[in-house]
C-alpha cells in the first residue's frame, strides 16, 4: 500500500508525542521516588510507618512566659543523647526557648499556619516510638534507668493497666483517685482510692505518664490543656487504669515559677483551660474527692444551656444527653421558690404532667425534663400578688425570678432570672360540672381535662427535695393522662422523634431503685 505525504506526516508526529509522553512518565517516576527517600519529618508517610521500639519524651505542660523546659530536655539527654524529644506549644513561646541543638529534638506549634502543610501541626508525626512519656516542666532525669524501668513496669501490668505514673518529688503529693464520667448526664465524680492503693482511673498532683503512642493519639483529644485532667476523663470513659510505679522523679527549680505576678498569671490560665476543658468535653458538674462540687454550666446571669425547643424535643437529647445538671439544679430552685409563694398566698396549686410523673417515679425532675409544670385553681390568682402584677406584664421580683404572662396563652410563667430563662409554668384550671378544665390547651398528649375529685383533696409527695402538693390517688391521674404503666415505662416526651433505648431505660430504672 502507497504512504502518501501527508500520512508519513501522520505517524512521524503520532510517534514523538508517544517517545515524549514515555520521557515525562519517567520524569515522574523519577521525582516520586526521591520523594519516597527523603520522607520530611511529619509527613503522611511517616505517619503511617510502623514504629520503633524506644520511648519518646513528650513535653506539653508549661508555661510560655516562664518555663525550663530547656533544663528538662538537657537533663534527659545528658545520658540518653538519642533520646526523641518533642515539645509541644500552642504557639511561639515568648520569651524563646533555648533548646539543645539535635535533629531528635523537635518543637511542635498546635496553631496552625496558612503558608505550612498541616502535618506539621500533628504532633503524633513526630512521635515514631512505641511509646510515650508525658513529663511535667522542672522534672529532672536523675538516671537513665528510670524510663527503662517505668517502661518495664508498663509491660508487667498490661492486663490491668494501659498507662504507669511517677511521681515527681518535691511537689504535691502525688493522690491516688477514683473517676467516673457520665457524659449523658454532663458531671465527672471524683473519688478517693484506699491510701495502698496503686491502681487509679485519675490523679491528683505532678507525675511523669508513660503509655503507648497509639493508646495516646487515638484519643479525641489527646493534648488538651490541663493535660492530665483531659487524659484521665477521656481514658476513664474506655475504661482505662493507670498504675503508680515504685519510682520517683526529682525537681529541678523550686517553685517553678519566679514571681508571684507570674503564679497570678499561671493561675489564671491553668482556670481557663480547665474551664474550656469541660466546655468542650460537655462537663457541667464535677463532684471532688472531698464531696465539694464545681459547676461549669449555666447560672442566673447567663443564658440556659440550651436553645429554643422544637416537638418538645431539646437539643440534648439527640446528642444522646439528658438535662445539663445546672439547668436541673435551677429548675428545683425555681419550683421550690414558686410554690413557697403559692402556698403562703393561699394558691391552691398541685404538680402536673411531665413534673408529676418525675415525682411519682423519682420524686424529682424527670432527668430529661426541662421544665416544671403546676396546675392552680383560677380562682385563686387574685389571692397572689405577683400572680395579679404578672396579669399587667413581666415584673421581676426581689430574688431576681420574673413573673410575667406567657404569649402562648392563658397561663403564666415563672423565669429563673432575666438572662436565664429555664422556668416554671404555671397553668390555671377551674371547676365546671365536676371536671377541671381550662382555657388555653396546648398540642401535647397528657393536656386534657380530668375528673375534680383527683384534687379533693391534695396529698403531699416528696419533689426535689422538698414537699409538695400533687393530686391523690396520682397513679391513675397519670395512666389517664398518659395510659397505663406511665410510670414504669420511662420514654422521651416524642417518642417519634426518638425512642428511648433500653440502655437509658435501665439507667432510669437504676435511678429510681437508687431513690426509693
Amino acid at each position: 500500500m502507497r504512504i502518501t505525504f501527508c500520512q508519513g506526516v501522520l505517524v512521524a508526529a503520532i510517534a514523538v508525542n508517544l517517545l515524549v509522553l514515555y520521557y515525562i512518565s519517567r520524569l515522574q517516576q523519577r521525582v516520586l521516588h526521591r520523594h519516597r527517600d527523603r520522607v520530611p519529618p511529619g509527613s503522611h508517610q511517616q505517619l503511617c510507618s510502623p514504629l520503633r521500639p524506644g520511648v519518646t519524651l513528650l513535653i506539653r505542660e508549661f508555661e510560655d512566659f516562664e518555663n525550663y523546659v530547656p533544663d528538662v530536655v538537657r537533663s534527659f539527654l545528658k545520658d540518653q543523647p538519642e533520646l526523641p524529644v518533642v515539645v509541644v506549644a500552642d504557639r511561639l513561646p515568648y520569651p524563646p526557648m533555648v533548646l539543645p541543638s539535635a535533629p531528635n529534638v523537635q518543637v511542635v506549634l498546635l496553631k496552625p499556619s496558612p503558608h505550612q502543610a498541616i502535618h506539621t501541626f500533628r504532633p503524633e508525626t513526630y512521635v515514631r516510638t512505641e511509646y510515650v512519656a508525658l513529663v511535667p516542666d522542672g522534672v529532672k532525669a536523675d538516671s537513665t534507668s528510670q524510663l527503662e524501668h517505668m517502661l518495664e513496669e508498663f509491660k508487667s501490668s498490661q492486663n490491668e493497666a494501659k498507662m504507669v505514673v511517677a511521681p515527681v518529688q518535691a511537689l504535691a503529693p502525688l493522690q491516688c483517685l477514683n473517676l467516673k464520667v457520665s457524659l449523658k448526664e454532663w458531671t465527672a465524680e471524683y473519688t478517693a482510692s484506699p491510701p495502698s492503693s496503686k491502681l487509679c482511673q485519675a490523679l491528683r498532683g505532678e507525675a511523669v505518664l508513660l503509655l503507648r503512642t497509639r493508646d495516646l493519639f487515638n484519643l479525641s483529644v489527646p493534648l488538651a490543656k490541663p493535660l492530665l485532667t483531659s487524659l484521665f476523663i477521656q481514658s476513664s470513659l474506655r475504661g482505662w487504669a493507670v498504675r503508680v510505679v515504685g519510682i520517683s522523679f526529682s525537681s529541678l527549680h523550686l517553685p517553678l515559677l519566679s514571681s508571684s505576678h507570674n503564679q497570678w498569671k499561671a493561675d489564671n490560665l491553668a482556670k481557663a483551660n480547665r474551664l474550656q476543658l469541660f466546655q468542650d468535653f460537655g462537663i457541667k458538674r464535677v463532684i471532688l474527692e472531698d464531696g465539694k462540687e464545681q459547676w461549669f454550666g449555666c447560672s442566673k446571669e447567663t443564658p440556659r444551656c440550651f436553645g429554643t425547643i422544637h416537638n418538645d424535643m431539646p437539643d440534648y437529647l439527640y446528642r444522646n444527653r439528658w438535662t445539663p445538671p445546672c439547668c436541673l439544679k435551677a429548675l428545683r430552685e425555681t419550683a421550690k421558690y414558686v410554690i413557697n409563694i403559692l402556698e403562703t398566698s393561699g394558691v391552691r396549686y398541685w404538680l402536673e404532667g411531665g413534673t408529676l410523673l418525675g415525682a411519682a417515679r423519682d420524686q424529682d425532675i424527670i432527668p430529661w425534663d426541662y421544665d416544671v409544670d403546676l396546675g392552680i385553681y383560677l380562682e385563686d390568682i387574685p389571692n397572689c400578688e405577683l400572680l395579679r402584677s404578672a396579669e399587667a406584664g413581666s415584673i421581676v421580683d426581689e430574688k431576681g425570678f420574673v413573673w410575667e404572662k406567657a404569649i402562648e396563652g392563658d397561663f403564666f410563667r415563672v423565669q429563673y432570672s432575666e438572662h436565664n430563662h429555664l422556668h416554671v409554668d404555671l397553668w390555671p384550671f377551674y371547676s365546671k360540672n365536676g371536671v377541671m378544665t381550662k382555657d388555653t390547651w396546648m398540642d401535647h398528649r397528657q393536656d386534657i381535662e380530668f375528673p375534680e375529685h383527683f384534687l379533693k383533696p391534695l396529698v403531699p409527695i416528696q419533689f426535689a427535695g422538698f414537699l409538695a402538693l400533687a393530686p391523690n390517688n396520682f397513679r391513675s391521674f397519670l395512666e389517664l393522662k398518659f395510659g397505663e404503666g406511665a410510670i414504669e415505662n420511662p420514654e422521651y416526651p416524642n417518642p417519634a422523634l426518638k425512642k428511648m433505648d433500653k440502655g437509658n431505660r435501665r439507667g432510669a430504672h437504676r435511678r429510681e431503685e437508687a431513690v426509693d
